[in-house]
């Protein structure tokens, strides 16, 4: 049952024609992720579908309750940003619209919160479109992805890996047709050269043939023919060779190896020892006396929820607090959402060179990995957008004179192309890498230790956040261990009985035994 239709919409930013759409449809039940670059006109599309807003051109149809969580909140309010993104999140949803339109609903949610939502939308019986740099929501939420690209919107199958899986498939067709074109005009123009050669040539008389032989024998009309036929052959390959559609070569990511300083003395040794060391703000306890360390090449994410102390522990360690020694040998660049370590007075190039240690050929390739190309470059930071001027800072930071950066929430407000362009130099990144994260994939992706501060405590794990999410405390293994042991004891006897004499009671008790142990077992 279709519940809202879209036809040739036209969508302007001033002049510029931002989105550019034949048809769109919303079904009963669909799950759509919409995605796209920072600018390509998600939040616009989304306030035109829920009917905020007028397109220019084009006709919206809806024929269901549409409510709209938009991506900026009210902030006249003492609430923090995640109990007010909450309140709008539970608001939107007790009006029970057929369709649900949510603009990056996931900021200022910690990851608990973000799995509160996640389990929300699991449950919602509407159909509901998302904008959202979380690619873990978009992978368990949606069925469909509608990706905003040069104004066009195109539909996926499928979760956000299986739409990523039909991009690297696209790009590898694109690879092979880029690839056969580069044949057929090298084949072409090799056959040209050829051609035009032996047209130069034909015109000429045999060197054993003398003027008077030649005009005795016709030879120069005969050659002058021969001239003319393979000049038209030139010619027609010319012609083929101007209809040859061009065909761009695919962008391909160029393999990066930073230098960064004191490499010897720096990797895999401890550069910073937190010992017994609060958190406190004012006589408000954060966590209770921690003690840990850190080694030159660690990627370590720091989790938790929000107001446990994340930022807190950030600064301590950025400006060292008594009981926190930091080796010589570490140099540290830190990221803030504040982007105070930008000049919003000079160029995207000019910001990133003035702390470079690298040269301007391998800072280019930094930034076109980060997706600004060519004259890009050369763009004020006044007219970029939040999200672009995320990338220049991290850029900055990456080709600086330092080898451990510390972020505090870096992709927010960044696309979910930036972010996995982000993700792919932080693995090529052999500094250290300490990042407070809410990004369940990038965390998964990136980090080899998490810092967990739950319940005023810090616990450090050794390995990924996916060994972090199963483990089980060795407390907790051996309180398992213990019930098996006597719910099979139980099982054991219940079964000798059912051996001798068989009742309905005995049967009962030893079916509630096997379901028991079976919950057990599954968690």
């Amino acid at each position: 049952m279709m519940l809202l239709e879209a036809n040739n919409l036209k969508l302007y930013v001033k002049d510029r024609l931002l989105i550019n759409v034949t048809k769109l449809q919303i079904q009963k039940h669909d799950r759509i992720g919409l995605v796209g670059r920072n600018g390509s006109g998600k939040t616009t599309l989304l306030k035109v579908l829920a009917g905020k807003k007028f397109p220019e051109d084009g006709t919206v149809t809806t024929l269901a309750k549409c409510e709209l969580l938009p991506q900026l909140k009210r902030t006249d309010t003492t609430k923090s940003g995640g109990e007010v993104t909450q309140e709008y999140i539970n608001e939107a949803i007790a009006k029970n619209p057929e369709i649900f339109f949510a603009d990056e609903p996931t900021t200022n949610l910690d990851t608990d919160h973000i799995e509160w939502l996640e389990k929300k939308l699991m449950k919602w019986q509407g159909a509901f479109i998302i904008v959202s740099h979380d690619r873990a929501l978009l992978d368990s939420l949606c069925a469909k992805i509608w990706e905003i690209s040069e104004g066009h919107v195109k539909e996926y199958k499928g979760n956000y890996s299986d739409y990523a899986a039909q991009k690297e498939l696209e790009h590898h067709q694109h690879e092979m047709v880029y690839e056969n074109y580069e044949k057929k005009k090298k084949q072409l123009e090799e056959a040209l050269i050829l051609k035009t050669k032996k047209a130069e040539r034909a015109a000429k008389a045999p060197k054993k043939t003398s003027n008077s032989e030649a005009k005795i024998t016709g030879a120069k009309p005969y050659f002058a023919k021969k001239q003319k036929k393979l000049q038209q052959s030139a010619k027609a390959i010319e012609t083929r060779l101007g209809k040859l559609e061009k065909v761009e070569k695919p962008k391909e990511d160029t393999p990066i190896k930073m230098n960064f300083p004191n490499e010897e003395t720096f990797k895999g040794r401890f550069v910073l020892r937190v010992k017994e060391v609060p958190g406190m703000i004012g006589k408000r306890v954060l966590w209770r006396k921690a003690s840990f360390s850190v080694r030159g090449g660690d990627k370590l994410a720091i989790i938790g929820p929000n107001g446990s102390g994340k930022t807190t522990l950030v600064k301590k360690i950025i400006q060292p607090d008594e009981g926190i020694a930091i080796s010589l040998s570490m140099k540290i660049g830190y990221f803030s959402q504040s982007l105070n370590i930008l000049n919003t007075e000079k160029s995207i190039l000019d910001n990133v060179r003035s702390t470079s240690i690298q040269n301007e050929t391998f800072i280019r390739t930094i930034l076109a990995r980060l997706h600004f190309f060519r004259e890009d470059v050369y763009k004020s930071i006044e007219v970029l957008s939040g999200g672009e001027r995320v990338k220049v800072a991290l850029a900055k930071l990456m080709v600086s004179d330092i080898n451990t950066l510390i972020l505090d929430e870096p992709t927010t407000f960044l696309d979910t192309e930036a972010v996995e362009a982000l993700e792919s130099l932080l693995k090529q990144y052999e500094g250290t890498v300490i990042f407070v994260s809410h990004d369940r994939r990038l965390i998964e992706n990136i980090a080899t230790r998490i810092l967990a501060i739950n319940h005023k405590e810090i616990e450090l794990f050794e390995g990924t956040y996916d060994e972090y999410k199963h483990h089980e405390p060795q407390e907790k293994r051996n309180f398992k261990e213990d019930k098996r042991l006597i719910l099979e004891t139980k099982i054991s006897e219940i079964l000798s009985r059912l051996s001798i004499e068989s009742s309905d009671e005995l049967e009962m008790e030893f079916q509630k035994l096997l379901a028991e142990k079976r919950k057990l077992d599954n968690h």
